[in-house]
């Protein structure tokens, strides 16, 4: 059997509940050997700037500590210029050229999929692993491209956001329920999300 490598990035800014939630149903649904957490690095698509790397790095660590088989891996935040997936995926592909990639995303991401650079070299490289809740009668899914080779991981709603908690932490509400609670402690040292 090939051995089982799932990825899963995102900035994580912070890590919330639901980012370890997703994680340990993979592991567990997809019977991963190793899961790959990998904090973005220059994000090509976002707007707003990112927390400081050093902090999104250790929140990541903090975040997953407790997950099975959860590697934190730091090289998109080490690679000068934009992050892009497809060059992760060739570098572990390369690194571990007998292992099978599993990419985890969510389903607002599985819906730009097609927006993503070389997009089709990402569906080549790895199977496509889509967080999905129970859909509402009629619910329309996000499309996939007919060569993705494509997994469900089924997953419970959650309501935790980023830019939620950022948004809480800003008012001075509690977030304590949405991220675990080293990471929440970490924010409050560190005055992240605070206004300015």
């Amino acid at each position: 059997m090939a051995r089982r490598v799932g990825v899963f990035g995102g900035a994580f800014d912070p890590p919330h509940v639901a980012h370890g939630a997703l994680a340990r149903a993979a592991v567990d649904q997809l019977a991963l050997d190793e899961l790959r957490i990998l904090p973005t690095g220059q994000a090509w698509h976002k707007s707003r700037p990112l927390t400081a790397p050093e902090h999104r790095l250790a929140m990541t660590r903090l975040a997953f500590a407790g997950v099975p088989h959860a590697v934190v891996d730091d090289r998109e935040l080490r690679r000068s210029g934009p992050t892009y997936t497809v060059d992760t995926l060739r570098e572990l592909q390369a690194e571990q050229p007998a292992a099978e990639l599993f990419l985890l995303m969510g389903e607002d991401q599985a819906g730009a999929l097609t927006r993503w650079h070389d997009w089709e070299t990402v569906v080549a490289l790895a199977v496509i692993c889509v967080a999905t809740r129970a859909a509402a009668p009629g619910e329309a899914r996000p499309a996939l491209p007919p060569q993705a080779r494509t997994r469900a991981i089924v997953m419970p709603p959650m309501a935790a956001s980023a830019t939620g908690i950022r948004s809480l932490v800003r008012s001075g509400a509690p977030i304590a329920d949405l991220v675990a609670p080293p990471v929440a402690r970490y924010i409050a040292h560190h005055h992240l999300y605070r206004p300015a």
